[in-house]
């Protein structure tokens, strides 16, 4: 049975549920019946909640959202001189504490992902959901003196995806890097972005 967090409502659980099937069985094991076996509901809850299965994975990718954005804290990013911490601090905690607390709702957005290929309708509710974190990342790159901040932004969300793709689901599944390999890695990949960086810049990334 799912567990249900103090406070949390039939929707949240609900979806909930669905994020762990869609980890655990894939996408042909979410059913409304699966949601409402495991969630422990009277049978018919989840058709009532989110009558249609694209209502059902609307609900999912919604709670995937919230989910993440807890996890990730896009909103601590720092994007200019008075942000809290440094971007290669913020961006290495946020990664190293998804790959190692959070492994289970990688699995799930990324068949959440694959869904959305084949679902038109899914996707652009799915690219709408993902824009809450590609906006602060830009924001950081320009404050950081990007002369391209969207075309670095789309760079350093690909070398994330790439190390989460490698440590969720690929050959580097047993070999999560540990928060200071993570911090080294951020700061190569923007110094090589950003190029000859001022000393403000460069205070940043280094320390």
């Amino acid at each position: 049975m799912a567990t249900r967090s103090t406070g949390s409502s039939r929707a949240e659980l609900i979806a909930d549920t669905a994020l762990t099937l869609l980890a655990e069985r894939g996408m042909r094991g979410l059913t409304h019946r699966a949601v409402d076996e495991l969630a422990g509901l009277p049978q018919g809850s989840t058709s009532n909640h989110a009558r249609t299965r694209q209502a059902l994975l609307e609900a999912a990718v919604r709670r995937q959202a919230e989910r993440e954005a807890r996890v990730l804290t896009p909103d601590e990013m720092p994007v200019g001189a008075g942000g809290r911490g440094t971007p290669v601090d913020a961006l290495a905690l946020a990664l190293h504490r998804y790959l190692t607390g959070h492994p289970e709702l990688l699995v799930s957005r990324y068949e959440l992902a694959l869904e959305a290929t084949r679902r038109p309708e899914l996707r652009a509710y799915y690219d709408a959901t993902g824009r809450r974190f590609r906006e602060p990342l830009v924001a950081m790159m320009t404050a950081a003196g990007s002369t391209d901040p969207e075309r670095h932004a789309l760079s350093l969300v690909a070398w994330c995806e790439g190390l989460m793709f490698s440590c969720a689901a690929g050959s580097y599944h047993d070999a999560v890097p540990s928060l200071d390999a993570l911090r080294l890695g951020f700061t190569e990949l923007l110094r090589g972005m950003l190029g000859t960086l001022d000393d403000r810049a460069a205070d940043q990334l280094s320390r």
